[in-house]
Parts: C-alpha cells; sequence; structure tokens
C-alpha cells in the first residue's frame, strides 16, 4: 500500500484526535450506569484499553497486516486466490516507525482496537468482573478484530469480492461501521447473554424495571467528544483504507456531522411522540448510533444521504433497545447492542443503497455492491457473533466473569476498587445555619 506523503501527513493528525471517541463512550457508559459502578467504568475503560493495545502489540497487527502486504495465507477457490490471513512478524516487529503506511495502520488501528474494547463496557455494565473485562479486551484485540479487519481493510476476501467476483468494489466500509462499531457491538451482545441482567432488573413476572444512569451531563458531554473523535477516525481511516484524498475530508465531516445530528433528532422526536417528552440518554444514544451508522459511507455518499442513513438509525435505536429488553431480556445498560451492532450494520447496508464510487459518480449505488455489503454482514453475524461468544463462554468455564451478588449490590466501585467515585458531601440541618 502507497500513501502519498502529503495524505499521510493529514492522517497523522488525524489520528491523534482518535482517542477522543473512546474518552466520548468512557464517559457515555459511565454515565448511564449508577454512581456506584461510575469508578469502576473509567477504570475498566483504562485497562481494557491498554490490554487491548497490548494484545494488538503483540498479535493482532501480524494478523491484520496491511493490503498490498504479500498474502502467505490464501486459499484457491474457482481458480481464483481469496486472502485469510496476514503474515506479518510478531511483536510489530519489521515496521518502520518513519511515517511509512504500516506504521500508520499499526498506530491507529491500535487505537480503533480499543475504541471497539470500550464499547461491550456499557452492555455489561455493573456486573462485568475487571480481570474477566481485561482477558476478554485480549480475545478481541488478539483474534476477532484482526482477523474481520484484515478481510475488510488488510486486503483479505471481503476486500477482493470486487476484483474476484465482479461485485462493485468489495466490500466497502470507509470509517469501520463494522470493523470497529459491530464488531464491538456484536461483542457485546455476548457478553450480555453470557452474563445476563443485572440483579433487580426484572421481576418475578420477567418485566423489566428502569434503572436510570447517574449522570444526564457526563453523557451529553460524552456525544460530543465522541463526534469530535470520529471525525478525525472517519477521516483517518478513508485515507488509509480507502485511499481517498485529505481535501474530501470536508465530506466526511459534513457526511459524520448530518448523520449524528439527524439522528439525535429523530430519536428525540420519537420519545418525544412516545413518552410526552424527550430523553436525554436515548437522545444521546442515537447521536452515537448515527456517528455508528454513518461512517461506512462517510467518504462516498452525498450529504442528502447522510440526512437519510442517520434518521433511520435514530429511529430504530430507541424501538430496539426497548425490545431487547422486553422481548429477549437482555440487559443492556448503556445501549451498547442497539447503538454500535445494529447502528453499525445499518451503516454497511447503506453503503451499497447511497454510495458513490469514483467509477459511477453519477448515480447511487454501484452494480452489485450491496450484494458484497450483505455478504460482510453476514459473516458478522455467522461468524464473528459465534467467534466472539465462544471464545468468552470458554474464558467463563476458566474465569467467571460476572460477580458475585454480594459485589453488585454494593456496588463495584467499592466491592472492586475499594472505594466510591464521589465523596460524600456534607449536609446540614437548619441549626447550622446562621440567621
Amino acid at each position: 500500500m502507497t500513501v502519498p506523503s502529503q495524505n499521510a501527513s493529514f492522517a497523522l493528525v488525524m489520528i491523534l484526535l482518535i482517542p477522543l471517541a473512546i474518552v466520548g463512550l468512557a464517559l457515555i457508559n459511565t454515565g448511564l450506569a449508577r454512581s456506584r459502578n461510575a469508578a469502576h467504568l473509567m477504570m475498566s475503560s483504562l485497562c481494557v484499553m491498554a490490554v487491548a493495545a497490548a494484545a494488538y502489540f503483540i498479535f493482532g497487527f501480524a494478523w491484520q497486516g496491511v493490503a498490498g502486504d504479500p498474502a502467505p495465507h490464501t486459499v484457491s477457490i474457482g481458480g481464483k486466490p481469496w486472502n485469510w490471513l496476514a503474515g506479518r512478524p510478531l511483536f510489530l516487529r519489521g515496521v518502520e516507525w518513519n511515517g511509512s503506511p504500516a506504521s500508520l495502520v499499526a498506530w491507529m488501528q491500535m487505537l480503533c482496537v480499543a475504541l471497539a474494547a470500550v464499547i461491550p463496557l456499557g452492555a455489561a455494565a455493573e456486573r462485568w468482573r475487571l480481570g474477566a473485562m481485561c482477558a476478554s479486551a485480549a480475545l478481541l484485540a488478539g483474534v476477532t478484530y484482526p482477523l474481520f479487519a484484515h478481510w475488510v481493510w488488510g486486503g483479505g476476501w471481503l476486500a477482493q469480492l470486487g476484483v474476484n467476483y465482479g461485485l462493485g468494489h468489495g466490500f466497502v466500509d470507509a470509517g469501520g461501521s463494522g470493523v470497529i462499531q459491530a464488531v464491538g457491538g456484536l461483542t457485546a451482545l455476548a457478553m450480555a447473554w453470557i452474563l445476563g441482567p443485572r440483579r433487580g432488573k426484572y421481576t418475578t413476572d420477567g418485566m423489566p424495571t428502569a434503572i436510570p444512569g447517574h449522570n444526564a451531563v457526563l453523557v451529553l458531554f460524552g456525544c460530543l467528544l465522541a463526534w469530535a473523535g470520529w471525525l478525525a477516525l472517519n477521516s483517518a481511516a478513508a485515507i488509509l483504507f480507502s485511499g481517498v484524498a485529505p481535501g474530501r475530508t470536508v465530506l466526511i465531516a459534513v457526511n459524520t456531522t448530518l448523520a449524528a445530528g439527524s439522528s439525535a433528532l429523530m430519536s428525540a422526536v420519537v420519545t418525544r411522540l412516545r413518552f410526552g417528552k424527550p430523553d436525554a440518554s436515548l437522545t444521546a444514544n442515537g447521536w452515537v448510533a448515527g456517528l455508528a451508522a454513518g461512517s461506512a459511507a462517510c467518504a462516498f455518499a452525498p450529504p442528502a444521504a447522510a440526512m437519510l442513513i442517520g434518521p433511520i438509525a435514530g429511529l430504530v435505536v430507541p424501538f430496539a433497545i426497548e425490545n431487547l429488553e422486553l422481548r429477549l431480556s437482555i440487559d443492556d445498560p448503556g445501549g451498547a447492542i442497539s447503538v454500535h451492532a445494529i447502528g453499525g450494520i445499518w451503516g454497511l447496508i447503506a453503503v451499497g443503497l447511497f454510495g458513490r464510487f469514483p467509477a459511477g459518480a453519477d448515480a447511487l449505488g454501484d452494480a452489485n455492491q450491496w450484494v458484497a455489503q450483505l455478504i460482510g454482514v453476514a459473516t458478522l453475524l455467522g461468524w464473528v457473533l459465534p467467534l466472539t461468544y465462544g471464545l468468552n463462554w470458554l474464558l467463563n468455564r476458566f474465569l467467571p466473569q460476572r460477580a458475585v451478588p454480594e459485589g453488585e449490590r454494593q456496588g463495584l466501585d467499592l466491592y472492586e476498587l475499594g472505594a466510591g467515585a464521589y465523596p460524600e458531601f456534607m449536609t446540614h440541618t437548619d441549626e447550622f445555619l446562621q440567621r
């Protein structure tokens, strides 16, 4: 893979801002949980980021590779080579740390896999042990994420669907709706299944009870930070993996903002119509769902398409959260499954519906592109989800992932960290007031 020096310099600047997206998600997850678990969730975000970066350093990049690398692990089907796995050395050996394409990809992906690892924390909040979180993050960063990322961004078989099978431009995911968001969201689904709902979430007759988050300000501030980080993430990914010119980042920024804003507004309208007043937490979930859904097509869709992608995500998310909770008994305090898995998958499908590519810029869509996108979605649901569930199910046999009942009752701040997130405030009665 060759990246012009101007493009590489611009991507370098964008990569520096990607951590804002991680910080934003960490704040959202924390604000949507109860106060007695707030410090635990922020601590968990730091720990899984560190573990994910380490696992990607050891294994992940070696298995993901860079598009254009020699393909040592290929399978010949129908007389055509299909690339299944990269073959770079472990521990980032062989990477030239001089701004080369491989160095930029390794650095950016270390941040992206950390972002993906933070996503499941929202779904498993208040009942997932810290040590188990770190072990699960290692599995994601060392196995599932690099495999799918190689297939999409590393020149793997999904990216080859266009060349080898004539399906449009192959599977396209410019900003990571599938590679980052859907992989993280499906991991969240697997963990919610394995851990089960929080104590007290369901009554004896199976009806869910409302457990509101403790700090809406943290949630909404996290949305703003996530937006800033997403602008950088989508821009850097489009430059490094889709080969777009830096000037196209203006379109990327516009599409990202329109998708997030229109999705949040739609969620606010939906909750206003259903509950009489707009719901802040669901509106925030709509905002992030718009970011997740708008990422895949951010560099290839016109702004008008972003104004369609976002509202559909904002419409689906509140109903998805409700139905997962009410009908499937899936307890997801942060809405991570609906926001990242469902929002990300919708974003992948939207590429086939609204994508404008250089070879067909005069018309929406591209011949057979939608088929390539559906194959990618089927791979996420038929391979990534079962693999993620299976690995974490095995991990649960050796390292129990759920906190003990006493820990949940007391709050994981005190039980696992020994201190709460907030100091106690002294309250004074009237006798202390000056008259």
